[in-house]
């Protein structure tokens, strides 16, 4: 599994399919020079995630716990 596939599998972990939906299976997961991003659709700008995998991660369950559109 690529780093890519395992925050998406983290993604559709941590929120589930119904709170995800087709945001989840449609969001664009990359990596710049400032580390891991994601877009979802309906969003104008990308989400930072952070520099690794396990920031990544953390970050998306973070998001999630505070409701930012993720659940």
């Amino acid at each position: 599994m690529s780093d890519r596939e395992d925050i998406l599998s983290e993604l559709m972990q941590v929120i589930g399919e119904e709170g995800c939906g087709v945001a989840c299976e449609e969001a664009t997961v990359f990596k710049d020079e400032e580390g891991w991003k994601f877009m979802l659709e309906g969003f104008m700008e990308p989400w930072k995630l952070g520099n690794t995998v396990a920031e990544a991660k953390a970050s998306i369950r973070e998001y999630a716990n505070m409701g930012f559109g993720l659940s």
